[in-house]
């Protein structure tokens, strides 16, 4: 009787979940431009992509991007969640002030950026005009764009896993802390042996869906540069997007998408093997 209360839940990841997942799988081994019949070609969308440059750009950006993430806002996050923890005082102030940038729609940060800070006649730049002073937009040229983006998201994420690491360090015991005072331990002294340790499994699953996120990131990335200029911030979600409704090669896309899913996949199964192996020990 118990478990008709999972056959909901069960019909809704079916549905939404589970069949688009399979679709699109086949969808990979078929030649589609989401009007005509479907053909047959099987791993000739595969092949494909081999041989696309543009994709292997992608993949390259998406490294990147990702280990851009997995690098500087944990260490911020970090950094700031046992400061916020050690001076206690206004800690509730900042937290909303680090966490207000992951409530505010991403079209919205977007374009703040781009028109108010990269803006080459307003903002930072409109104001180092002003001054006869050289002004610089990221998202200009192909060396720095993908930077550029980064940037935005980096301000708009980082203040999330913040919370996040202050939310786990507050379930450290206090005594583990007051002991490593006595101690004589110093800030960087207590964050290696007492709190980072503490709190691994968290920073483990962050750095995963970081990973996950990391290979889905579109958003920002779409609306600043569309993948430009000459595809030089082009990541494996847009040119999946570019594939197909631009160019109507559905199948394609659909090749593009299993490459994230490894991806995802791959990290969800790091994961899964290290939370087995910290219950073993």
């Amino acid at each position: 009787m118990h478990r008709l209360y999972v056959v909901p839940t069960l019909i809704i990841n079916v549905v939404i979940i589970l069949l688009p997942a399979m679709l699109t799988i086949a969808l990979a081994f078929f030649r589609w431009d989401g009007i005509t019949a479907p053909s047959f070609v099987g791993l000739q969308n595969f092949r494909e992509l081999w041989a696309d440059n543009v994709f292997w750009t992608a993949l390259t950006n998406n490294i990147i991007w990702t280990a851009i993430f997995l690098t500087l806002p944990i260490a911020m996050g970090l950094l700031a969640a046992t400061m916020l923890l050690i001076a206690r005082r206004g800690s509730l102030f900042f937290q909303v002030i680090y966490f207000l940038p992951m409530i505010i729609a991403t079209a919205i940060i977007a374009r703040i950026w781009q028109g108010m800070i990269y803006s080459p006649v307003s903002g930072i730049n409109g104001l180092l005009q002003r001054f006869g002073l050289p002004t610089y937009d990221p998202l200009t040229q192909p060396s720095t764009a993908l930077l550029g983006i980064a940037t935005v998201d980096l301000w708009h994420w980082w203040g999330f896993l913040c919370v996040i690491f202050f939310a786990a360090l507050r379930q450290v015991p206090q005594e583990h802390i007051e002991a490593a005072r006595i101690e004589g331990a110093n800030f960087w002294q207590m964050m290696r042996y007492v709190l980072l340790p503490a709190i691994r499994p968290t920073i483990t699953l962050m750095m995963i869906m970081t990973v996950i996120w990391s290979f889905l990131v579109f958003d920002f990335v779409y609306i600043l540069t569309q993948g430009g200029p000459a595809f030089s911030s082009e990541v494996l979600s847009t040119m999946a997007y570019r594939s197909a409704f631009y160019d109507l090669a559905v199948g394609k896309a659909a090749a593009v998408a299993i490459v994230i899913s490894l991806f995802g996949l791959a990290a969800t199964a790091f994961y899964i093997q290290a939370q087995a192996r910290e219950f073993e020990e």
